[in-house]
């Protein structure tokens, strides 16, 4: 069964009958097996014993009936059948309808010379004495094989649509006025005469009157769509194509014109899935249903729609394959991350552990040796200056190491929720909402405002004097301020990088997403606009102490 993939907006009528449409085609073989039930009903009636030749023609015709849009083989073999039995039960009235009928089923086959010849062998006089929609039948098929030539012609006023035209206007003659024959020969006339608002009236009160969604109201639906194709109303075209394709799909109807006609105008539109999806229904029916008129029409143009559509389904596969890797790049990164954390703390650890050697080396000195006044105090020294930068150390570890593992563990979770849709939409096919999803910033940009404000708030947590302390480095007129709703603007986040000892211009471009000539622009302009052009990075580092 066809899987379906379809994005339209139930904001019109127009949009809500395309949904009603693929939902129709969800449901497509629902509709097949109630066909198969009543056609397998009827076959079972066959095997009655002493079933009479007249039912058993009554009960072929129900089946052709049942065949003759579905399976156009099956139709003509219980045509043919039917042939044979009113032949032996001596009815020329009935073996004239069959042969009306069968003319039609080998024109749908390809097989015109038969249909031609099978129609020259019906007595024109014998049916003056018959019951007048034989007559009607008769007409009715010589219209449409002259037209059907006349169309097959690139000359419209050719030899064959004016005879077609005469046996139309024939029927006109004889038809019962209140009948919906005789309003659809009308609507023809008007039609093909340019009177396209008088016979759209008339095929709109029709399809008002039309209550079941049965093959009549789909061929009503279909007419009244190719008159608003020649008035150029594209809307109300792809909305009639859709009711007719919906009533055919409902009532298993193989041999169809309207999806075909709805795929083309929805390709134009550049609705590259939906045309697919239509037109691949549309070659699946015809090839079931073995109409090899309709087969050669679709063909003309399944080969293009086919062909924009595989082309933009490998497009979004190569742009899945692209993201994929990248998501992968990410998570990779994020495992080094993690590593480095983990060698970061380790190596806390060995300092904690020197400085306890060290206090228990200098208890054991201060124990051992009677140090001079000025030796200890110079040890002492050192020792403050080693707890300072230990405390210091510990305070950066202990609060970037929690800030730390906690993004990490909200980017892994946002990451394996991001791979999670990305693989859902793949796996049910929604490549537009994919494709929309990939080439959306919207996520990198917001995660990017966070990460800076998480960045900004840690910081000052650390050195909370910092910013009015890097402005007293500053004339009154060259200080820095922030906008509302900032913490820190970009001056300040590049000098504050350096004051937690990143000095490197390509590392703070690298953690500011920024080219590594905008970061020494900065460096350079705020250097050269302070109170201490010779030492001010060497003042920044005495910040906070």
């Amino acid at each position: 069964m066809l899987a379906l993939s379809i994005e339209v907006s139930a904001k019109s009528e127009k949009d809500s009958t395309i949904i009603l449409l693929f939902d129709a085609l969800s449901r497509k073989d629902e509709y097949v097996r109630a066909k198969e039930q009543r056609i397998y009903d009827i076959k079972r009636l066959l095997q009655m014993p002493d079933i009479t030749d007249n039912q058993r023609y009554n009960l072929y015709n129900r089946l052709q009936d049942e065949y003759h849009a579905y399976q156009i083989d099956s139709a003509t073999l219980y045509l043919e059948k039917n042939m044979t039995l009113a032949k032996r039960l001596g009815n020329e009235q009935s073996l004239i309808d069959t042969k009306l009928m069968l003319c039609f089923m080998y024109w749908q086959n390809g097989r015109f010379f038969e249909a031609v010849q099978l129609l020259g062998t019906i007595n024109r006089r014998e049916l003056d004495t018959m019951p007048k929609n034989l007559l009607i039948s008769y007409y009715n098929a010589h219209k449409r094989l002259f037209r059907y030539y006349a169309d097959a012609l690139s000359d419209k006023n050719n030899d064959y649509y004016k005879r077609s035209r005469l046996y139309a206007d024939s029927l006109l003659m004889i038809a019962t006025p209140e009948t919906q024959d005789y309003n659809l020969w009308v609507a023809e006339k008007f039609t093909e005469e340019n009177r396209t608002k008088e016979a759209r009236a008339i095929l709109l009160n029709l399809l008002a009157h039309s209550t079941k969604e049965d093959h009549n109201r789909a061929i009503l639906a279909s007419i009244l769509a190719n008159i608003y194709k020649k008035e150029g109303n594209i809307e109300q075209q792809k909305r009639y194509y859709a009711i007719s394709a919906i009533c055919d799909i409902k009532n298993a109807v193989k041999e169809n014109s309207s999806m075909q006609a709805l795929a083309l105008i929805l390709f134009k539109e550049g609705n590259i899935d939906n045309a697919y999806h239509c037109i691949q229904s549309s070659m699946e029916d015809a090839v079931f249903c073995n109409s090899k008129f309709r087969t050669y029409e679709i063909t003309k143009i399944f080969p293009i729609i086919d062909s924009a559509y595989q082309a933009k389904s490998l497009k979004q596969k190569r742009q899945l394959q692209r993201y994929l890797l990248i998501v992968s790049i990410l998570s990779l990164l994020l495992v080094l991350a993690i590593a480095f954390i983990y060698l970061y703390v380790k190596r806390i650890a060995n300092i904690r552990k020197e400085l306890s050697y060290t206090n228990k080396r200098l208890k054991e000195l201060n124990n051992d040796l009677q140090l001079s006044n000025e030796q200890y105090h110079l040890l002492n020294d050192k020792l403050l200056e080693v707890n300072r930068k230990l405390s210091e150390t510990n305070l950066v570890k202990e609060t970037y190491l929690a800030k730390f593992i906690d993004l990490c563990s909200h980017y892994i979770e946002k990451l394996d929720h991001y791979r999670r849709t990305l693989s859902r939409y793949a796996r049910e096919g929604k490549m537009n909402e994919l494709n929309a999803e990939l080439r959306s910033s919207q996520y990198i940009n917001n995660e990017l405002t966070n990460f800076f404000t998480n960045f900004d708030e840690t910081f000052l947590r650390l050195y909370p004097t910092f910013i009015e302390e890097f402005n007293a480095l500053f004339p009154e007129g060259e200080r820095q301020s922030t906008k509302p709703g900032e913490i820190m603007n970009t001056e300040l986040r590049i000098f504050a990088l350096i004051r937690l000892g990143i000095n490197d211009s390509s590392q703070i471009a690298l953690f500011l997403r920024f080219s590594i000539t905008t970061v020494y622009t900065y460096r350079s302009k705020l250097k050269n606009k302070s109170l201490f052009r010779d030492s001010f990075e060497e003042q920044i580092m005495k910040i906070g102490r």
